[in-house]
């Protein structure tokens, strides 16, 4: 343990499930736009995630920026790897890299085929 109880908190979590996404709001409800788009691209990717509201917690909005060292919310993890923001995500979504990274890791990703 840490003197740090937000980032034994973070480590928790990040270490208890594969995929995480510290977000503003929750998967069902996002409260933030950027929060929407990488639970959307999570969703149609069908990766099964962990979503944390960081509105809930005050100690863990703070705590997980520092912990990453990325100054903005949302952050998704794979692995209990920081893997990035809502750009970072979407950008690579699009190249199709956050698909072969998540594959890599062992993450099951149903994309809808083209029909």
């Amino acid at each position: 343990m840490s003197d740090n109880p937000a980032f034994d908190r973070i480590k928790q979590n990040v270490s208890d499930d594969d995929v995480v996404l510290f977000m503003k709001g929750t998967p069902v409800f996002p409260q933030c736009g950027f929060s929407s788009t990488v639970v959307q691209v999570l969703t149609h990717m069908g990766v099964q995630f962990k979503g944390i509201d960081v509105l809930a917690d005050p100690e863990l909005r703070e705590g997980i920026k520092s912990f990453s060292n990325w100054p903005t919310i949302p952050q998704l993890y794979v692995k209990g790897e920081f893997v990035g923001g809502c750009d970072i995500i979407r950008e690579m979504f699009e190249s199709g890299e956050l698909t072969e990274h998540m594959s890599s890791n062992g993450i099951n990703v149903n994309l809808p085929t083209a029909e």
